[in-house]
């Protein structure tokens, strides 16, 4: 027993030496390739490196390898969408600029009897003539961009916190034909990581195949990067705030149901708000009644002296500057207060949010609100929190357990739980 300890802790060692040398932890790079097979990873995880920022690239990505031989794309991720697509030369109608060639398939072409192309249509609204056709996806988000194209299935090669290699074979959108409205500011990626709940997504597909658990999570850097895992082998054993998923049978999105929202400890008024939490929004959007309570509260607390309108910014539609330029957020946030945001649907769940969680320093030193209107986003009555809200903590969506949870955490280093990996580099 002492000879495996000993053993043990030498590995160890070798990992943490490893993960300082290396932007992830390949310790396990020269292990022999396992057979793939059902419930070999259960319980473990894969944690990938993310880059990006709120501003002002505005998103964060993921490097995924796809195919054999494996290839690299950047993908955005977003667990406000189940189905993950890359720009596709099938051929490509309508591709836009991106980092890397795209996406070419070989004859995987997924067909209508498949489960997962039922989960993408509602029950009346199938394009599929017989189960042997093609499966066609369109697929729209709330900005008006949008992606057309055929599902496919290949191979991605991942490896996990327990040192194993596997290359599930998963199915994902290949998109030919993409739109971006002028409005749009679209990210400059090869397509969308969808982490919904949904069996199109990733997570769920995994889970499926008995490789991790159905948990997928990320944690956002408020200095840029972070890290985002699937299965829950990373997410801590204590300290995570955690409560139940509310939401209608026919909904996917992450939501804690209804919520108040509340400015230094106070009542704003603003009450019984639906939040769906979405990592592919960059910043949080209220309903306009709301938003406009909100705003007027927080310009209520501004001293003028030390604050002015900055009209000549165009970063975001309400900033203000100074007598001189911010070097950072924690110049002028003594004007602004901790706003909370309280689920009613679970006793004492609140998320906390510092200035730094709703406020952005521009480029020009100004200071600008990171929460925006969502009826001129084209949202509706629709409320998110988006990627400002959510930076430097771990937030975990479990879909075992149907619940949401988060936790303040570094996110500027990949967890230590075991040694660390990320898709083949």
């Amino acid at each position: 027993m002492r000879g495996k300890l000993e053993v043990v802790a030498t590995w160890v060692l070798y990992c943490l030496m490893l993960s300082m040398m290396f932007e992830g932890c390949f310790c396990a790079f020269n292990l022999p390739r396992p057979p793939w097979n059902k419930q070999s990873n259960y319980g473990s995880s894969v944690v990938f490196p993310l880059v990006g920022n709120v501003y002002p690239k505005g998103y964060y990505q993921v490097t995924l390898n796809v195919g054999q031989p494996p290839k690299p794309y950047f993908l955005d991720i977003d667990t406000g969408s189940d189905l993950t697509w890359l720009q596709c030369d099938a051929p490509c109608a309508k591709c836009v600029p991106a980092p890397h060639r795209p996406y070419k398939p070989n004859n995987n072409i997924v067909k209508c009897k498949d489960p997962i192309c039922a989960s993408l249509h509602s029950p009346g609204n199938h394009p599929c003539r017989t189960p042997e056709d093609q499966c066609d996806y369109e697929v729209e988000y709330a900005d008006r961009c949008s992606s057309l194209g055929v599902l496919v299935r290949d191979v991605f090669p991942v490896k996990f916190t327990n040192g194993s290699s596997v290359a599930p074979p998963l199915v994902f959108g290949c998109g030919y034909d993409q739109e971006v409205p002028a409005s749009a500011h679209a990210p400059f990626t090869d397509g969308i990581l969808g982490l919904g709940n949904g069996k199109a997504s990733v997570v769920s597909q995994m889970s499926s195949m008995g490789l991790i658990r159905n948990v997928v999570g990320h944690c956002l850097s408020g200095h840029g990067g972070g890290f985002l895992f699937l299965g829950d082998d990373v997410v801590p054993s204590s300290g995570i705030v955690w409560a139940p998923i509310v939401r209608a049978p026919s909904e996917k999105h992450y939501s804690l149901g209804p919520a108040d929202v509340l400015l230094g400890g106070r009542a704003t008024g603003i009450k019984g708000l639906l939040m769906i939490f979405d990592s592919g929004s960059t910043f949080t959007y209220l309903n306009s009644e709301a938003y406009k309570t909100l705003l007027f509260l927080i310009k209520k607390n501004i001293n003028p002296k030390q604050l002015t309108d900055a009209v000549d910014e165009k970063a975001l539609p309400v900033c203000w500057k100074g007598p001189k330029p911010f070097r950072s957020i924690d110049d002028a946030k003594s004007n602004f207060k901790p706003l909370t945001i309280s689920f009613t649907s679970a006793r004492n769940v609140q998320l906390q949010l510092t200035p730094e969680s709703y406020l952005v320093r521009t480029d020009r030193g100004n200071i600008c609100l990171g929460i925006l209107n969502g009826l001129e986003a084209g949202l509706g009555n629709v409320n998110l929190i988006g990627d400002i809200s959510m930076l430097d903590k771990m937030v975990i969506y479990d879909n075992e357990k149907q619940r949401i949870g988060w936790i303040p955490y570094n996110c500027n280093k990949l967890p230590l739980s075991s040694c660390i990996y990320h898709a083949y580099k």
